[in-house]
């Protein structure tokens, strides 16, 4: 059962499971424009999925994926969440990191709904990591069970760090 601060919340989408192609999505970049998976063409991919950015719990789990899974060249680190695009924009510019990039999924909910973290009653995401590979299959994923809790970032950071290399 997946809950938020303890209350019993329902995910819309399908779930997915390692092994899965990761489906292409749409939602907005914080220059608002649509933006889609398949843009992306780094070797690895992972999407970090967070409530809101304007969280004590999602700003370290943004911070924490990027700053230590962006060191290598191959990986590419997008955080998704349904905060309007201007409002993921100020987090980009107070968070200190470079290269953050951010997408939002407020308008279409076409991420959420595809990958099962669209959360029914508060119109937030779920707080979930996919790891994607150079054929967009899913090699890794965790949905988290209390979304005030964190990713399991040890077990995420080994599995990224232990990727070949290009």
């Amino acid at each position: 059962m997946k809950t938020f601060k303890g209350k019993p919340i329902t995910l819309l989408g399908e779930t997915k499971k390692v092994g899965d192609l990761a489906p292409d999505f749409k939602a907005l970049s914080v220059k608002n424009e649509t933006k889609h998976l398949s843009d992306y063409k780094s070797r690895y991919i992972i999407l970090n999925v967070v409530p809101s950015l304007d969280t004590t719990v999602c700003d370290m789990q943004a911070r924490t994926v990027n700053q230590e899974l962006s060191e290598r060249t191959d990986v590419l680190v997008i955080t998704i969440s349904n905060d309007l695009p201007f409002a993921q924009a100020r987090w980009c510019g107070n968070s200190g990191l470079s290269n953050v990039i951010t997408l939002s999924d407020y308008l279409d909910l076409d991420f959420g709904n595809k990958y099962g973290t669209n959360i029914k009653e508060l119109r937030l995401q779920a707080r979930s990591v996919f790891v994607l590979d150079e054929q967009r299959k899913i090699i890794y994923l965790e949905y988290v069970d209390e979304m005030s809790q964190h990713l399991n970032f040890d077990e995420l950071i080994t599995f990224v760090r232990k990727l070949p290399k290009e």
